[in-house]
């Protein structure tokens, strides 16, 4: 599609937060362009985990090229420095086919390092990983949440004591580097950064979305979530802590299965934890929207979502509404 390249921007985006309709609107906009989806989440890289992260079905992937789905077991790591090599990486390989790039879903840690480039942070050390473990181990988290306190004030007020992953590799990071989590992130990587005509869809009304939420939960459920957790414990060496089952909606139901909760409580923190993500997805887009001047907002309850979206893509790649 030779007058997508010679855009100013080199992929499209559409963001938003869990149950706005997102996969819709992109797969329509395949029946209008040759698109090829990269996927902008951090759940879908995992293989085997496809009813707790509603993964596109293969149906629905067949309608057109879909990228970083199925990427790594649920005993791996995928990064937002990896995302970042490989989006960039797919959207040259796309252009160069004459096809559109567009990166589509609620990972906005992945938007951000995409669009804003990655810090850089030092690089993860087992052995020091190991050592943070052993204290917790011994002395709780929370002491080495007040240990993270003594040594950088800002970064521990962002995390709960509790908050595992976190506070791990923001004491590595410190005691790596011996500077704050603000100054290492203020050192930036130098990467190309693709262009990019951002959408986000947020609701107009909360409410409404909270309900699809807990809709989504409850189908997730009656498909058999349960069942594909357990599957996961018995397939692979997995444990709370590893990314994949950090997941909204693994991790409530890891602890179901662990005899914490029963159904009707897993129901329950799940939706809630499900709503909490959407929050904080639509706290990063409002970000985004005073940050940059490249971010176009739908409200994702319009009747006429799939044709806002279509008009806004076609007007962009005819030069039409790229935003001042």
């Amino acid at each position: 599609m030779s007058e997508f390249v010679s855009q100013p921007f080199e992929a499209l985006v559409l963001a938003g937060p869990t149950a706005s309709g997102k996969t819709a609107s992109a797969l329509a906009l395949a029946d209008d362009l040759p698109i090829e989806i990269i996927s902008l989440d951090s759940a879908l890289v995992f293989r085997h985990m496809d009813i707790g992260t509603a993964k596109p079905t293969l149906e629905e992937r067949a309608t057109c090229p879909h990228h970083l789905i199925d990427v790594v077991d649920p005993t791996e790591r995928y990064s937002a420095a990896r995302f970042c090599e490989d989006a960039t990486r797919l959207i040259g390989e796309i252009r160069a086919r004459g096809n559109v790039p567009l990166l589509t879903g609620g990972t906005m840690l992945y938007l951000k390092a995409l669009h804003d480039g990655l810090s850089e942070l030092p690089e993860a050390d087992p052995a020091l990983r190991e050592e943070i473990d052993r204290e917790a181990a011994l002395r709780g988290w929370p002491a080495l949440h007040a240990e993270l306190a003594r040594l950088d004030p800002e970064a521990a007020a962002r995390l709960k004591p509790n908050d595992a992953q976190r506070i791990q590799r923001a004491l590595e990071i410190v005691r790596l580097s011996g500077r704050s989590l603000a100054d290492n992130y203020a050192q930036r990587v130098e990467q190309p950064r693709p262009r990019l005509f951002m959408i986000g869809l947020e609701p107009a009304e909360r409410a409404v979305l909270h309900a699809r939420i807990a809709q989504r939960f409850e189908l997730m459920l009656a498909q058999g979530l349960v069942e594909e957790v357990r599957q996961l414990r018995e397939r692979f060496a997995l444990d709370p802590e590893l990314p994949s089952m950090r997941c909204v909606g693994y991790r409530q139901t890891w602890e179901h299965l662990d005899g914490l909760y029963d159904r009707a409580e897993l129901r329950d923190r799940g939706i809630y934890a499900t709503r909490q993500l959407a929050k904080r997805q639509l706290t990063w887009q409002r970000k985004f929207a005073e940050e940059w001047p490249d971010f176009v907002r739908i409200d994702c309850l319009r009747p006429d979502l799939v044709e806002a979206v279509r008009v806004q893509v076609l007007g962009a790649l005819s030069g039409a509404a790229w935003p001042a």
